[in-house]
């Protein structure tokens, strides 16, 4: 393949990242408590982190095809070392909401900031449309390989640290810092990545939207299902979920990070497992008849009434939960033209970061009420499945140019 240089090179940058996110995931939470933050003020922080990418993100998306894709994917790199080193420097609360706000950094283990539209714009420029879902699905499996090594890392490093001596705060620093040198790995291999996946022709005559013309109905349509999802799922992103492992069943770090290590790797393979079978019943029926047991098997989670099977029902979980995902990158790319794609992508990766936004306060809300522990377990999955139902409702029917 003639641009196998910078597909090698977009899908390093998509391993390091999510290595750099999983790495910091499972300690996060357990720093900022560390440090003297309550529940409250963690769920409050992250819903700044959440709401701050999503402005920054929306600019630089929507920008990038005119701005130049290369050089939005490098400001990311930036926000992301500012955001990590800011961390790193004060635990001053003012600094912290500044840094979330403005920076990049990700309370989930999952992608934040510009990077993963952009990317996705341009590896669609890149590849033939019969191979995309295919390209998708290896991209998101590296990416749930890597942040599960670096969930496992992570936890792993801290716990280690601290048993030879240094203290909670100060081992969980040192993850921080890890973080921030990721961002300027990423820094370097962007500089690499060349014009090829840059938009080749724009058209400047037509008036467009937030970076979208013929296709902004459908992707207004798109963000705002994707946006419900998204706040189900902030609800339960992977740092408070390894918070509420910690106080329900005092797991350490440690035992944490294998935990998150075995559900992003379950994750990857489910991401590749979507390709055959979205070969033979479509991308929007994998995207459905997948999510809906995936959902219901995260409800089960707090019912169990010990940790081995919290821990079984969460993997179980997790073995299907991600066969929607480059199902629905594909979708995106696949219904918008190509001049829309960095755009597309980014207005819907928007919506679910605004989606995602408010939910963390709410879990955080939820996690000082001792009777509420376990609600956003339960209102997660259910509101999931909602999303579920809507999405089959309104595509079912708007087939991508591969299965017409």
């Amino acid at each position: 393949m003639t641009h196998q240089r910078d597909i090698n090179l977009l899908f390093s940058t998509r391993i390091i990242r999510l290595f750099c996110y999983g790495f910091l995931s499972v300690v996060l939470a357990l720093y900022l408590a560390e440090t003297g933050f309550d529940e409250k003020m963690i769920g409050l922080l992250f819903t700044l982190t959440l709401a701050g990418d999503a402005g920054i993100t929306l600019w630089l998306t929507t920008h990038a095809d005119q701005f130049g894709r290369r050089k939005t994917l490098l400001v990311g790199a930036l926000l992301m070392v500012g955001a990590g080193a800011v961390f790193v420097i004060t635990n001053n609360i003012i600094l912290l909401m500044a840094a979330a706000i403005i920076g990049v950094i990700s309370p989930s283990g999952n992608e934040i900031g510009p990077f993963l539209s952009v990317e996705q714009a341009g590896l669609s420029q890149l590849i033939p449309d019969k191979q995309r879902t295919k390209f998708f699905a290896w991209y998101n499996m590296v990416g749930s390989f890597a942040t599960a090594t670096g969930a496992l890392a992570g936890g792993w490093l801290a716990k280690i640290l601290n048993g030879n001596g240094m203290s909670q705060l100060e081992s969980y620093r040192v993850v921080l810092m890890g973080y921030g040198l990721g961002g300027i790995l990423l820094l370097i291999l962007f500089m690499g990545v060349s014009s090829a996946i840059e938009v080749t022709e724009i058209k400047t005559d037509v008036k467009k939207t937030l970076g979208l013309h013929r296709s902004r109905k459908v992707v207004f349509k798109l963000s705002a299902l994707f946006a419900l999802d998204a706040f189900a799922g902030g609800l339960v992103v992977q740092s408070m979920i390894a918070y509420w492992f910690h106080v329900k069943f005092g797991v350490d770090s440690g035992t944490l990070g294998s935990i998150f290590f075995g559900a992003n790797v379950l994750a990857g393979i489910s991401a590749l497992l979507a390709v055959p079978l979205a070969a033979r019943i479509g991308l929007i029926n994998t995207m459905v008849f997948t999510h809906i047991p995936s959902n219901i098997l995260l409800m089960l989670v707090p019912l169990m009434p010990n940790l081995p099977l919290a821990i079984g029902i969460l993997l179980l979980r997790f073995s299907i939960s991600q066969m929607d995902v480059p199902t629905r990158q594909s979708y995106t790319m696949a219904v918008v033209a190509p001049d829309e794609r960095s755009a597309a992508s980014g207005v819907t990766a928007i919506a679910r970061s605004v989606g995602a936004a408010i939910s963390p306060m709410l879990t955080g809300f939820f996690f000082s009420i001792p009777f509420l522990f376990n609600a956003p377990l339960f209102l997660a999955g259910g509101l999931k499945i909602i999303y579920d139902l809507l999405l089959f409702r309104e595509f079912r029917s708007v087939k991508p140019p591969e299965e017409k």
